[in-house]
């Protein structure tokens, strides 16, 4: 019998069982036993949010496997100034940079509010906080809800990037039809059935 879990993974953590340097997701699930359990995916050490952990390895790659297009859907926050044309880009398919460029698949993208920084800045976590506070505290931000299938490093933070904007926070709450619960706190891990 396999066992499923959501862990509401913290900023400040990496989605790793071990690391000799940083701080790993191990410091907030020493009531499982990780001696099978894996992360389905990974989470950015500066994203929060939903993180799936099981046993069942065919599970996990229908959920991770780019071909099978599992949603992963983000609430964010990003300086810059949201448009139209923006939403239409992002929906179309933008290039990644990186070595190459390479097209992405489109992305669904729900905006919701404006605002300027100095108004969000519980949100910004880390070193980054201070600088951008500090610099920049009346600039624009906006944020919204942002879908994708695939599953690429940093793919949120990029898409932004590639219409001009700058992902200050990132948060995953749904992978598939799995939702992270409202009542499950940042490091707190709970048992479901897919």
């Amino acid at each position: 019998m396999y066992h499923y879990y959501i862990f509401h993974k913290p900023a400040g953590c990496i989605t790793a069982l071990r690391d000799p340097t940083e701080p790993t997701i191990l410091k907030y699930l020493n009531t499982l036993d990780m001696t099978k359990l894996r992360p389905v995916g990974r989470l950015d050490r500066d994203t929060e949010g939903l993180l799936i952990l099981t046993d069942d390895g065919a599970y996990n790659q229908h959920m991770t496997h780019p071909d099978m297009g599992t949603e992963k859907e983000y609430f964010f926050w990003a300086m810059g100034i949201f448009s139209k044309e923006k939403k239409k880009k992002l929906e179309t398919g933008v290039q990644l940079a990186g070595k190459i460029l390479s097209p992405a698949r489109p992305a669904k993208v729900t905006f919701l509010q404006e605002s300027r920084l100095m108004e969000i800045h519980g949100f910004i976590k880390g070193k980054k906080r201070e600088h951008i506070l500090k610099n920049r505290p009346d600039t624009p931000v906006f944020s919204g809800y942002i879908t994708v299938t695939e599953g690429r490093k940093h793919e949120v933070k990029r898409l932004l990037k590639s219409v001009g904007c700058c992902c200050i926070y990132l948060k995953r709450v749904r992978m598939g039809n799995v939702v992270l619960p409202e009542d499950l706190n940042a490091g707190e891990v709970r048992e479901f059935i897919p």
